[in-house]
């Protein structure tokens, strides 16, 4: 394989990497929000943000661990017949199932993008009492989806060098 082929996994090995392991903190983050809420529900008066506040950051937590559950091969997968195939068997398979996983993301990404410019063009706020902005969720979204997309391309890669009987 070129050497701009293994930099490219290599980066975005290290990008996942470090973007997953922050999007870990993130569920702290949500388990304060949703103390404070149960707090302020019995001993004070409750907030209007709490509920709104934590849906994003759950968003946030799953969009951005996503590429770093997938680089840690910790996805959900049907196991039924890949558990017994070959390595070389495996890397076939994905390397012809990626392509439509990749199309997925790709029309995700485009409606994800979409949504965002009309989000900051008129200023889309949620339903509700505190009826936070919606750009910066669906900002987040597209780059959890970018680096989704990035990391099925780098395993592509890495199954194309095994298939060749290289590693990557």
């Amino acid at each position: 394989m070129p050497n701009w082929t293994r930099t490219f996994v290599r980066y975005v090995d290290i990008l996942n990497y470090r973007v997953g392991r922050f999007a870990m903190y993130l569920l702290f983050a949500l388990m304060a929000v949703m103390l404070w809420s149960s707090f302020a529900r019995t001993a004070l008066t409750p907030t209007i943000w709490t509920d709104e506040m934590g849906q994003f950051l759950m968003v946030g937590y799953f969009m951005l661990g996503g590429a770093y559950a997938i680089q840690m091969d910790s996805a959900v997968r049907m196991d039924l017949l890949y558990s017994r195939w070959s390595d070389r068997t495996k890397a076939l398979v994905d390397v012809v199932t990626i392509f439509a996983l990749l199309f997925y993301l790709c029309v995700l990404l485009y409606g994800g993008i979409e949504s965002t410019a009309y989000a900051i063009e008129y200023g889309e706020q949620r339903r509700g009492l505190w009826r936070p902005y919606m750009w910066p969720i669906k900002v987040v979204m597209c780059i959890g989806i970018t680096l989704m997309i990035l990391q099925f391309i780098a395993i592509l890669f890495r199954d194309i060098a095994k298939l060749r009987g290289e590693e990557l």
